[in-house]
């Protein structure tokens, strides 16, 4: 292999080499100040690659290499960075230079880039920028983080209703500060209100005299500013758009939210729900050690506390324990089994809160239902796990309770993974991040106690 090989001219399944290698002879030339050949190495590279590149450069280096670059730097880079590296990257520049990149970004990438600066920090950057570029930009960051307004994008085409196709094709070809992708035309009235949308297809096959008010589709779906992210990429999915215009309380057309980030979006909201699920914070895999350290400790410290409260189920049933040992070795099995069924139904259930598709129509279906496959699985490993017990400790009375705790527990752990997270819901706390701790302790508190009970009733 020739020292500055590309990528493309390597084999496919050498990627992970390939990787290594790369960022090798990155570092090389950063050392020493080899312009070409790092124009050589990444000069090709996309902007989401490059981006992956830079995060797994050390962070020294980070900056040197993109001031290497200089105008060959692929500026959509920015947007594809983790929020950690993007963040300290930025923190890093000089002010001039994060506004000459922000100038020459969409207003949509501009705002990712420094909305997580300090408010401080993003007035120093946006004063060295003018004014009729500024404002977009205040008024993206004037909206709550995660909703439409911060997703936007001011650059759009607009055009009033008296227009004809021909005027509103020539205005298009002639005018050099379009947006870099579209597919509609907005047709607005002298302030600014949203009256119609006009797909490219559709203007491109109309008769260039044909009035644009004629042809605009007036039934069309808009977004307001302040709405959340998620609710909007649930729009662009269940409506299979490209585009959505975004407006104010009063119809005021004020940008567009293209389908590029609202991929971002539902990938966000999807790892964040899994995150969450497994007590994790808003985590990425640059972070520091003592970052993820911190943003752990408090969900692992939440779970002390119920692991304390089923030891203490345990404990009130010592007695009975030192008389049967048997006890000690199959009372975990319950409360197992239990759990993982438990969490199964909660994941989905958490999921289908989020993407709406559990609503109160259709709850008591999915609750029966849950609780119908709680009563069938329990019934099943009472089975398995009966004659389990049987087979290994000889007891007939063992098995018999070691099933009947085993249907008990299943039943409540369908009916609490998914009880337990509409119940959350229902007071406004995010199912994702709690309902876990809560399920966890049910079952295990249910399983012991279920399992133990039974035992000291009729074993003891």
């Amino acid at each position: 292999m020739s020292k500055h090989q590309s990528i493309d001219e390597l084999g496919q399944s050498d990627k992970e080499e390939i990787s290594k290698t790369l960022i090798k002879e990155v570092i090389s030339s950063i050392k020493a100040d080899d312009v070409k050949s790092l124009l050589k190495l990444v000069g090709e590279l996309h902007s989401s690659d490059l981006a992956d590149l830079i995060e797994n450069l050390p962070a020294k280096k980070r900056n040197k290499f993109i001031s290497l670059l200089g105008d060959d730097f692929n500026l959509d880079t920015y947007a594809e960075l983790e929020e950690p590296v993007r963040t300290k990257i930025v923190e890093d520049m000089p002010n001039d230079e994060v506004a000459d990149v922000i100038r020459k970004l969409e207003t949509d990438d501009a705002v990712y880039l420094i909305e997580d600066l300090e408010e401080e920090e993003q007035s120093k950057i946006l004063e060295q920028i003018p004014e009729i570029e500024r404002a977009p930009l205040e008024r993206s960051l004037e909206y709550p983080e995660d909703s439409a307004g911060r997703l936007m994008q001011a650059e759009f085409i607009a055009v009033p209703p008296f227009w004809s196709v021909g005027q509103t094709i020539d205005y298009m070809r002639e005018t050099t500060d379009l947006p870099n992708i579209f597919s509609e035309i907005y047709v607005i009235n002298p302030d600014f209100h949203l009256l119609g949308i006009i797909t490219l297809d559709r203007l491109l096959r109309t008769g260039r005299p044909i009035s644009v008010n004629d042809i605009m589709d007036t039934s069309h779906h808009e977004i307001d500013a302040n709405l959340d992210q998620e609710e909007v990429a649930r729009q662009f999915e269940r409506y299979n758009l490209f585009s959505m215009p975004v407006v104010d309380q009063d119809r005021r057309l004020l940008g567009v939210v293209m389908i590029d980030d609202i991929v971002d979006v539902i990938n966000e909201e999807a790892e964040e729900d899994i995150h969450r699920l497994g007590g994790v914070g808003d985590e990425a895999l640059t972070d520091t050690v003592l970052n993820i350290a911190k943003s752990r400790f408090t969900w692992l410290a939440i779970n002390l506390f119920t692991a304390i409260l089923a030891s203490i189920v345990i404990n009130m049933f010592d007695a009975t324990i030192n008389e049967k040992v048997a006890l000690a070795v199959l009372m975990t099995v319950v409360a197992s089994m239990g759990g993982n069924a438990a969490v199964q139904t909660m994941t989905v259930s958490v999921r289908a809160l989020a993407t709406k598709e559990l609503t109160p129509v259709n709850a008591l279906r999915i609750v029966s239902r849950e609780g119908m496959v709680g009563v069938l699985n329990g019934i099943l490993f009472a089975i398995v796990t009966g004659l389990v017990t049987l087979v290994w400790f000889q007891s007939t009375g063992l098995a018999v309770i070691m099933g009947v705790a085993m249907i008990f527990n299943m039943i409540i752990a369908g009916l609490s993974g998914i009880l337990i997270p509409i119940f959350l819901e229902r007071l406004k706390v995010d199912p994702a991040v709690a309902s876990s701790v809560f399920v966890t302790t049910v079952t295990d508190v249910v399983g012991f106690f279920s399992f133990l009970g039974l035992a000291a009733m009729f074993l003891v």
